[in-house]
């Protein structure tokens, strides 16, 4: 058949009628008689391909043999269009010119393991087709919101992840040693620096890591977290929610166009996606106190909402909702008070339905100086460790109004995963951080 083509099994569309070359792993394998199947994924799907008795030389027909679940090698053959088969294509297969590895004793086998057994093997259980699925999605995700920002004129300026201070305080934060200068901290927003740059760029965004040394043990807690800050100059608390439901709406809809195959993967049922279009519901924070003491809950004025409080609320709408204007004593110094209710922060919460809670916070941000030294004071913040934020207050200080996404609780809510470590790739939590 000569020299053939070496492409990827997403690209088999392209290649029907046509000989080619695959490199990957055995998924699994079967036997009927004279005919043999081995089904090889290679990272972007999985492929079936068929070989009979008499049809290929002894020696490769033989091979089926020796191939053990992830053992690597190479197939070559004819693609053709097969309904019935994983993906849609099967391959005729004509030779097995190369076996890299026969893998030994695989340790994760197609029965049920439990969670502790598969999480000290996450680097071999990341090839499962779930968690291939949960990646895929992942990958989709990044790009969307990648998209979003640079079609609509946002810069990328991404902020450190050594800090000199908190900006939420320190008691949540992971500490070290930095040289001569005393103790740094890794950070837990880049927000702050996103408003400095927001001052000199307009609207910006910053996506990275981020820690929180919590001791949460919720499935919607990690340790160490993607987050992505849009921070936008002239904007207010109005503009942020336009911002944040434009945007939840574009990263939704784009993986359902372009990951419906891995969705299926999941069995996610995609109608509740469907929903997340504009126009989001917005409530205010007395509104959701309303809906909690309705249904019973004895919730008290002035408290945050926990976990099981945004999930009754998020239960009463199809779509996520917008929760506004928080008690200014539950939210972050930076936050500005609402000029007709000083009590009342103008921050706002989109909680994603189905339980997966807060997947986005933000806020307009307190523009004026004399009073966010008063917020300084009143949080018993270190002035000197703020003086450069100050700073954006003095020269030149405009209304401006940001919002912080978390990567890996979207891509749980999205995939419909029972704990959000499944969403990232290596996850961190306070009982693990291997491997």
């Amino acid at each position: 058949m000569g020299t053939m083509a070496r492409i990827y099994i997403d690209e088999l569309d392209k290649h029907v009628g046509e000989g080619v070359q695959l490199h990957g792993w055995l998924y699994n394998k079967r036997s009927s008689g004279k005919v043999r199947f081995l089904l090889l994924r290679d990272g972007t799907g999985v492929i079936q391909s068929v070989m009979v008795k008499g049809g290929v030389p002894d020696a490769v027909f033989d091979k089926f043999d020796a191939l053990t679940q992830e053992s690597s090698f190479s197939i070559r053959g004819k693609i053709k269009k097969e309904p019935r088969a994983p993906g849609g294509f099967e391959m005729e297969l004509s030779d097995i010119p190369h076996v890299y590895q026969i893998a030994h004793d695989y340790p994760i086998t197609p029965k049920e393991h439990g969670i502790e057994f598969l999480a000290d093997r996450r680097h071999l259980w990341l090839r499962s087709s779930r968690q291939h699925a949960i990646m895929r999605i992942r990958h989709r995700v990044v790009k969307a919101i990648r998209d979003f920002f640079d079609e609509r004129g946002f810069t990328l300026v991404d902020s450190p992840i050594l800090t000199p201070a908190a900006c939420e305080g320190t008691s949540t934060l992971f500490e070290t040693d930095y040289f001569d200068l005393g103790k740094a901290y890794l950070t837990q927003s880049g927000q702050l620096y996103a408003e400095a740059s927001a001052m000199a760029l307009g609207k910006v965004y910053c996506f990275g890591p981020t820690f929180r040394a919590e001791k949460s043990k919720t499935r919607r807690h990690l340790t160490e977290f993607w987050m992505v800050e849009p921070e936008v100059a002239f904007n207010d608390l109005n503009d942020d929610m336009d911002l944040a439901e434009d945007f939840l709406e574009y990263i939704v809809q784009s993986v359902l166009k372009d990951r419906a195959a891995e969705l299926k993967v999941l069995e996610r049922d995609i109608t509740k996606l469907q929903n997340v279009k504009k126009p989001l519901p917005r409530i205010t924070y007395d509104e959701a106190v309303k809906i909690l003491h309705d249904k019973g809950l004895p919730f008290e004025w002035g408290n945050d909402l926990g976990g099981t409080d945004e999930t009754v609320v998020s239960e009463q709408f199809d779509r996520p909702v917008m929760v506004h204007r928080y008690p200014s004593e539950v939210k972050a110094f930076y936050m500005k008070r609402d000029p007709e209710n000083p009590k009342l922060a103008l921050a706002v919460d989109v909680l994603a339905p189905e339980g997966y809670g807060e997947i986005i916070g933000g806020s307009q941000r307190e523009d004026d100086l004399d009073v966010l030294l008063e917020r300084i004071k009143e949080h018993k913040l270190p002035q000197e460790a703020f003086e450069w934020y100050l700073d954006l207050r003095r020269f030149g200080s405009v209304p401006h109004a940001g919002f912080g996404l978390g990567l890996e609780r979207t891509v749980g809510w999205i995939c419909g995963t029972e704990h959000v470590r499944e969403t990232s790739p290596f996850p961190r939590m306070i009982y693990r951080n291997t491997p």
